[in-house]
């Protein structure tokens, strides 16, 4: 050990530790759980009826996602024998096809959804905008919106033409709250062919009335 006094401390603290036997401890880690997942909930409202394609987390549109629609007493109609019935589909109540000349078509949707969908004013504003009209305020909605009361029920009705340099588009559309929800009654192309249906289309809604009573 007398040559050990001769060493710096750091050495000194090399040698010692050399000396002493090795140890090797084990430490036991729990394994970690996998992150649970978050649920995924979204609802929409048809893009061809009452509204588009609703944002999600992160902006990104909601695509192919299933909305619920109204439940409960339902509505039947009589259609105008010149249109055609289309395929049935999740988001729509019924579906025609009104042919006009030159191979034009118009389309009728209705739609149902549960509660008041956002509210007539929210409403009419989607509508006009599907034909690139500016939105209106509270103070306008009465001057655009017309009434029609048959067999128990309250049609609100629009007809709104878009410019003829973005598409020349023109929607009939009425809106109809029943029982715990809100009809959608929608007439869409070109805006000829679709002011040409206006009275089929007002005697269509003549014929809409409840299966049961709510």
């Amino acid at each position: 050990m007398r040559v050990l006094r001769h060493l710096s401390p750091l050495v000194l603290l090399l040698v010692l530790a050399a000396c002493r036997d090795e140890k090797v401890t084990f430490y036991r880690v729990p394994k970690e759980a996998d992150p649970s997942l978050p649920g995924v909930a979204a609802a929409g409202a048809d893009a061809a009826g009452p509204g588009g394609g609703m944002p999600v987390a992160g902006g990104a549109a909601m695509a192919d996602t299933a909305v619920p629609t109204a439940a409960g007493p339902g509505l039947t109609w009589t259609a105008p024998a010149g249109w055609r019935v289309k395929a049935a589909s999740a988001m729509r109540k019924g579906s025609y096809a009104v042919p006009g000349e030159g191979g034009a078509e118009a389309d009728l949707s209705i739609t149902a959804f549960p509660g008041d969908v956002g509210g007539e004013l929210a409403n009419v504003n989607r509508w006009r905008g599907q034909v690139q009209l500016p939105p209106l305020s509270d103070g306008d909605l009465a001057g655009a919106v017309s009434t029609l009361a048959q067999n128990g029920l309250q049609f609100e009705l629009v007809d709104f033409a878009g410019d003829p340099g973005a598409g020349g588009k023109r929607i009939l559309g009425a809106i109809v709250p029943f029982a715990d929800g809100t009809w959608f009654f929608k007439l869409t192309g070109p805006d000829r062919l679709v002011a040409g249906e206006k009275s089929a289309f007002l005697d269509f809604l003549k014929s809409v009335k409840p299966t049961t009573q709510p």
